[in-house]
């Protein structure tokens, strides 16, 4: 497989949304290294330095790269970066997008005096273009001049010509386009719906349609699961739900994605826990492969201090949010220790507001009161109209109020942000302590590859426990996933991720849904003759389905084993409101679908989410609300959730929880620890089970953790 030179729409789609966290850094400046990579050098109030990098040329890319990694300044800069140095230069990251479905991004950049846009195309023969605000070309890297389009110094930039967004696409069109086409169904996937080769080739994976299948011969049969598999991508890209790889043969980078792909099932992979990482690490990677640069040995040295470098920077974001927190707490003190003197200046602008004046007016109205020497007006710094505030100093502590609203409130928000930078001290602490984590890892590395001379495989995992089974004559022997220094993540995406699920002890699906609309959408689209339908003897809780086939599979004669329904049961139960209520029991029902119906009786009310049953419910009497949540090592690595009886056998470990007093984030937190803490690999359940995603299988409401 050729690596991967250049990004997809999909990619920037997916990097699009991540890049929103840098808005408000500031530019510092911005450099070009030769014709096609532009690096902007920012500052982020919590993130502290910010490499930004673009590049055009035959490597297409864009993302923050680790400061390490960026390459020296270069000599005199020329125009291009001239240019975007007077423009940018103190400015600040106003907005980062994708344009429609393109392989463009845009970066809006806002000053007092002037904002500009620069727009970066990562398509064809690449530009890079800086527009005032009124979308005038500035300076560009190339100049195109072309009958559909020009890109010049002088002239008003024009963007390609607009292409169909695949996610944004209703069936009734998506139909219709693959109506138009006359060749089979992957090239048109690719041309008409603009989704390139392998994304093409992706969703007909999904969706188990031939790819090669002539439009002529396919219908609805074959479009809607596809139309289907785009949508769920979608609604991921939207809401950032990503799980990013980055592909390796032979330990050379070939693919990074946002999500990982069926298409590239079989080939080994590295999990990420944001895109833009993913990004970084893969065209650094691919840089030194097409440089040559590659060692056989490991520079530990270099790995230790980057991350010794990050301590250190996180230590100081630390001292910083103690800072900024401490600033914040004295700003509102000051607001109430001069009460009398802020309420008089807010009081003084809310009537002037009323009498229909206007903000300037107000502020040449204090500078008059000033000149006077009224003790108010001289506190007043300014008032900006724009924001609605007026900055006030009170005996040096300088403070910013909402003009339109009183002092108690003022102090309030003045408090509650300084409970919210402290928030930020507290996430900054746990990243610290996963980065000493990560630096121990090395040194132990380190020297294990001392000891050994050199040789690492018993460090790749595989080798020694295949080994010790062959000697041994015991092919079966389980694997110690716990005690491996490192295990190889595999992860596939399936269509019920988006719902609560589990697979019972005899191997069949429940799934459940985790509100309203999932639960009509579950027995509308996926309740099917032969499943069977469960719920908690409770308001408040999933609609449960016992699976008796997989949507894609043709129905058949299946009966569905008591120790199924009873864990389908306590699923059913567990996330319900008994959970919620703190009970550690309830009872549960089941019943076929041809029981189940949205049709109340007459002069009855069904809300949303909710169903009629009719005729005899099996029930399942004071189930204990209890549920299992650990990692899954084989066949593929992921969190797993749900009745201890079914998880438990299928994951490497587990924890317990039972309703109890731990706010359901603190307790994924806990689980995330216990669960980190049991594996040698410590990298390992940070990339496959962070604490967001061990969230998802938590009950709703308050737990307490069981390690035992």
């Amino acid at each position: 497989m050729d690596p991967k030179t250049e990004m997809t729409s999909v990619d920037l789609a997916a990097l699009a949304g991540e890049l929103s966290r840098y808005e408000g850094a500031k530019v510092d400046k911005v450099y070009l290294y030769g014709d096609d990579l532009v690096r902007f050098k920012l500052r982020d109030y919590d993130r502290g330095r910010v490499e930004l990098l673009v590049e055009t040329g035959d490597v297409k890319r864009c993302h923050v790269a680790d400061p390490a990694r960026v390459p020296d300044a270069p000599g005199r800069p020329p125009e291009f970066a001239k240019t975007l140095r007077s423009r940018l230069a103190g400015g600040e990251l106003a907005d980062a997008a994708q344009f429609e479905f393109d392989r463009i991004l845009t970066f809006d950049f806002e000053r007092p005096d002037e904002n500009t846009r620069v727009v970066a195309e990562l398509f064809g023969e690449g530009n890079v273009a800086v527009l005032d605000d009124t979308g005038e070309v500035q300076r560009s890297l190339e100049t195109v001049r072309l009958k559909s389009r020009t890109v010049a110094p002088g002239s008003r930039y024009e963007f390609p010509q607009s292409r169909v967004n695949p996610f944004d696409v209703r069936y009734e069109v998506f139909e219709a386009r693959m109506e138009e086409s006359d060749t089979d169904v992957v090239r048109t996937l690719a041309t008409q719906l603009n989704m390139g080769g392998l994304y093409a080739e992706e969703f007909c994976t999904r969706a188990g349609v031939e790819k090669t299948l002539d439009i002529a011969d396919a219908d609805e049969e074959q479009y809607r699961p596809i139309h289907d598999a785009i949508e769920r991508m979608g609604e991921r890209l939207r809401a950032g739900d990503l799980d990013p790889r980055v592909y390796l043969e032979d330990d050379a980078v070939v693919d990074v994605t946002p999500f990982p792909l069926e298409e590239r099932e079989g080939v080994e992979s590295e999990a990420y826990d944001d895109f833009n990482a993913a990004l970084d690490e893969y065209f650094h990677r691919l840089d030194l492969t097409e440089d040559e640069e590659v060692d056989d040995a490991p520079d530990f040295e270099a790995e230790i201090a980057k991350k010794q470098r990050i301590i250190d920077q996180q230590e100081g974001a630390i001292d910083d949010f103690e800072e900024r927190a401490e600033a914040e707490r004295e700003k509102a003190e000051a607001v109430y220790a001069h009460y009398d003197l802020v309420d008089d200046v807010l009081s003084t602008i809310q009537a002037a507001r009323e009498e229909g004046r206007g903000w300037e007016e107000i502020d040449e109205t204090f500078l008059e009161g000033a000149d006077r020497g009224i003790p108010e007006a001289e506190a007043v710094r300014g008032v900006d109209g724009s924001a609605a505030t007026v900055e006030v100093d009170l005996d040096g502590t300088v403070v910013t109020l909402d003009a339109l609203t009183g002092p108690e409130k003022n102090a309030d928000r003045l408090y509650t942000e300084a409970k919210r930078i402290e928030g930020k001290k507290e996430g900054a602490l746990e990243a610290i302590e996963n980065t000493r984590e990560e630096l121990e890892a090395v040194k132990r590395r380190k020297e294990e590859w001392a000891e050994g001379d050199g040789d690492s495989s018993a460090g790749d995992g595989e080798t020694d426990d295949a080994g010790e089974a062959d000697a041994d004559g015991d092919e079966d022997a389980e694997t110690d996933w716990l005690s491996r220094s490192s295990i190889p993540v595999k992860r596939h995406d399936y269509w019920y991720d988006r719902f609560r699920w589990f697979e019972t002890s005899d191997g069949f699906l429940v799934i459940g849904g985790r509100n309203a609309d999932q639960n009509e959408e579950l027995v509308k689209n996926y309740m099917e003759g032969d499943d069977l339908f469960c719920h908690a003897q409770a308001h408040g809780g999933p609609v449960t389905l016992i699976k008796a086939t997989d949507p894609s599979e043709a129905a058949r004669d299946v009966t569905i084993p008591e120790s199924s329904r009873e864990e389908a049961a306590q699923f059913a139960v567990s996330y319900s409101s008994v959970w919620k209520d703190g009970r550690g029991a309830g009872d549960a029902y089941v019943v076929t679908p041809d029981q189940v119906s949205k049709t109340p009786e007459s002069g009855e009310y069904i809300e949303k989410g909710g169903f009629v049953i009719r005729g005899d419910r099996d029930y399942y009497r004071d189930v204990p609300a209890e549920v299992a949540v650990g990692v899954q090592a084989e066949p593929e690595t992921r969190v797993v959730g749900g009745p201890p009886s079914a998880v438990e056998p299928r994951a490497a470990t587990t924890v317990r929880l039972t309703p109890g007093r731990f706010a359901q984030n603190d307790a994924a937190m806990k689980c995330y620890r216990i669960l980190k803490d049991r594996f040698a690999d410590d990298t390992f359940v940070r990339k496959v089970a962070s604490a967001d995603l061990i969230q998802e299988f938590l009950p709703p409401g308050e737990s307490d953790v069981h390690e035992g």
